[in-house]
């Protein structure tokens, strides 16, 4: 395991104000990784504001992942930030055995005892709105996406993103592709070369990785948690883009206020709590589509619209 920020490291503990936030990072993936980037990130620009001091380990194992967790949690992290999803049950006896320290976990399942919270990622408002965008885009009417594995948390991503082309175009035909992990960018693009082959024009891109397909066949992509658009600035025209500090605020003030913290933080994810949002390219849509995705937006914003939350797996 690595860690380090701002020089910090697991082997001098002394070194951290004790009127901060202890909090550790367990990264099942590299920091680089989209989604462990959001998290990472967020943490780090807590640690700058000076509410929280930072340490992390990333590209953990799932039979490292617990002995991690406690070893953090010996160490006097009071927060443990990080992912459950391999490691489910192993990760809830761990949190009941260290009760004064909090974890928050991406997870599919459900909250645990007063300390055990856990979160969802959930950008599927922005990923809906990207769907209107896209469906006119399309020259052939086939849209692909790329998939990592299909836990509901995806599922709910990509079918939001269905939902929104259907929006506009209901004869929309989609195809899909699982690449069975969560960190792998030549698997992805590999992936989105087989669905371009099949016909997709438009590749909704959940993994790193897709957009590389798009870019080098042509067509055009959509990126998902972060802005991909700068690295790919003629092929990537939208990006579901999903924030996790407004989640880490709300457990860092449950914290502090000393209430339980064994629930689900999800709704921080939620567009109208500066979880989610869309950023675009309006050189790279069409102009006519702009107004009714942002009346659309603004539906979500003010609560009059409800984006669809379907956990199925797409097909």
């Amino acid at each position: 395991m690595t860690s380090a920020v701002g020089g910090l490291t697991l082997a001098a503990p002394g070194v951290f104000a004790q009127t901060k936030l202890k909090v550790a990072g367990i990264h099942a993936s590299p920091v680089e990784n989209a989604w462990n980037s959001r998290l990472h990130e967020a943490l780090q620009a807590a640690a700058k504001d000076g509410a929280i001091d930072y340490v992390f380990s990333e590209s953990v194992s799932a039979t490292d992942y617990p002995r991690a967790m406690r070893e953090y949690a010996e160490q006097g992290c009071k927060l443990i930030v990080g992912e459950s999803y391999a490691v489910e049950t192993a990760a809830r006896q761990v949190a009941a055995d260290y009760p004064a320290t909090t974890f928050l976990m991406g997870s599919s399942g459900k909250p645990a005892g007063d300390n055990f919270g856990k979160f969802g990622t959930w950008n599927h408002e922005a990923a809906y709105l990207a769907g209107m965008l896209a469906a006119p885009l399309s020259k052939t009417g086939i849209f692909g996406t790329v998939g990592a594995i299909p836990i509901p948390e995806v599922n709910i991503l990509i079918n939001a993103f269905r939902a929104g082309v259907r929006d506009a175009r209901p004869e929309a035909k989609f195809l899909i592709g699982f690449i069975g992990t969560f960190f792998d960018p030549p698997k992805a693009r590999e992936s989105g070369l087989a669905q371009i082959d099949a016909g997709a024009d438009i590749l909704f891109g959940e993994r790193i990785g897709t957009a590389d397909a798009a870019k080098e066949k042509g067509v055009k992509s959509i990126g998902s948690l972060l802005d991909y658009t700068p690295r790919y600035p003629n092929t990537v025209f939208a990006n579901a883009m999903w924030y996790f500090r407004p989640s880490l605020d709300a457990v860092i003030a449950d914290i502090k206020a000393g209430v339980k913290t064994g629930k689900d933080y999800s709704p921080f994810s939620f567009m109208k709590q500066g979880g989610n949002d869309i950023v675009y390219a309006k050189s790279l849509v069409l102009a006519d589509s702009i107004a009714p995705m942002e009346a659309k937006r603004a539906a979500i914003r003010s609560g009059a619209f409800t984006v669809p939350v379907d956990a199925g797996e797409p097909k």
